[in-house]
Formats: C-alpha cells, sequence, structure tokens
C-alpha cells in the first residue's frame, strides 16, 4: 500500500467515527514528531501495539479485501507481569462489500459489534482438526440469546447488535452492499495479532509500504522505541 493511501484512509476513518460520535483517545492523533518526544511512559502504547492499523493482507485490493481499525486497549500474554490486562478493544470502519477474510483463533474469544452506519454481514463455519471448514452445525451467541447456525450461514447485524465468536469458529465480515459503511467493535480477550490468527488462505497480516509521503500518524507496527529516538 502507499504511504499516501493509509494516510487519507485514516482520515477519513477519523471523521467517520466522529460522524457517529465515537471519540478516540488522544494518542490516535500523536504525530511522528510528537513521538519523537515520547519516551517510555508510553510503552504500553508501543509494546501492545495499540492505535491505527490498516492492511490490504497483502492482495493490494484494500477496498475489495482489507481492514482499518484503531486498538484502543490490550493486554499483552508475553509481559503479564507488566500488562496484566485480559482484555482488548478495537473499533473498526468497514466499508460495504470491503471483505475481511475468512479467519478463526486458537485463543481468542470475541464479541463483535455494529456500534452504527450500516449493516454488517458474518459467514460462518467451525474449524476442523486440519483447519478446514467443517460441516458441523453449532451455537453462537447473538446478544445473549443462543442461536443455532450451520456451515456456512451468514448473519446480518443492524446498529446495536452484537455477537460472541469463540475460537476456532472461521468468520468473514463485510458490509452489507447498499448500506454504507459500518463502525464495528471489537471486545475481545487480549489480541495477539502475530500468533493467535489462522487464516483458511495464507495471507500477510500487515502490508508492505511504499514510502511516497511521509507518514500523518504512525501504525501499530511501526512506533519508534525510545533508545531509537
Amino acid at each position: 500500500m502507499k504511504r499516501s493511501e493509509i494516510n487519507q484512509l485514516i482520515l477519513e476513518a477519523a471523521a467517520f467515527f466522529a460522524s457517529l460520535n465515537f471519540k478516540l483517545p488522544p494518542f490516535a492523533y500523536w504525530t511522528p514528531e510528537q513521538w519523537l518526544d515520547a519516551g517510555s511512559e508510553a510503552d504500553e502504547i508501543r509494546q501492545n501495539e495499540l492505535g491505527w492499523d490498516v492492511t490490504d493482507y497483502g492482495l493490494g485490493t484494500f477496498f475489495e479485501v482489507g481492514l482499518l481499525l484503531f486498538t484502543i486497549r490490550n493486554g499483552n500474554h508475553a509481559r503479564r507481569d507488566i500488562y496484566p490486562k485480559g482484555y482488548a478493544e478495537k473499533i473498526m470502519m468497514v466499508r460495504a462489500q470491503q471483505i475481511t477474510p475468512f479467519h478463526y483463533h486458537w485463543h481468542k474469544r470475541e464479541d463483535i459489534i455494529n456500534r452504527g452506519g450500516g449493516n454488517l454481514v458474518i459467514e460462518l463455519y467451525r474449524a476442523d482438526d486440519r483447519n478446514a471448514f467443517s460441516d458441523e452445525t453449532f451455537s453462537v451467541s447473538i446478544d445473549g440469546v443462543r442461536r443455532s447456525v450451520s456451515a456456512g450461514d451468514t448473519l446480518v447485524l443492524t446498529p446495536g447488535e452484537s455477537i460472541c465468536l469463540e475460537p476456532y469458529v472461521y468468520h468473514t465480515f463485510y458490509g452489507e452492499k447498499g448500506a454504507g459503511s459500518v463502525m464495528v467493535g471489537e471486545v475481545s480477550d487480549v489480541n495477539d495479532d502475530r500468533k493467535d490468527n489462522c487464516f483458511y488462505e495464507k495471507l500477510g497480516r500487515f502490508p508492505d509500504i511504499v514510502e511516497d509521503e511521509k507518514p500523518r500518524y504512525h501504525l501499530c507496527s511501526e512506533y519508534p522505541s525510545p533508545a531509537q529516538q
């Protein structure tokens, strides 16, 4: 992805969240220059990869297959003595027909919440012991109500609705055609994108970036450490 594209996407997402009265924390708007003055007091942001995250999964087709999100809070399994939080929270901008590819988590349980905008479409399978789609029927919790789903079922979450996804449940989601972008929340166990994602197809999690202009804001994977400053 081009840096200029990432910069523009972040501006659009920030405006979208604001239009739905969702406020981001102050560090969302720290510039690279401000990060140069941030010492170890900001290590929780750096080490737990809080902040902006834009990915095209290495495919180069962001508007068809991609996701923009902001991690608001997170724990850290590798540093539990320092960061004992057992939970994480994200906010996402999911565009109409923009696909987040099928994946599941080995450990993370997550609630996916339609917090406003359009409708969110989710397709579900349970994973079998070979990481393939199982044909079994299983149940999910939608706002505290258990519901039986068959392999490949499609569910639509309207604003205010949420679903709890257990480990080993394959899911893909996208905004419903013609309904506009969706502001999607995630409340979950500790998030570890480097070790707890199993994609159905082999994909890259973070994009390769072409630096055609300076970053407006750092992504969560590229903060400078205090020693680098």
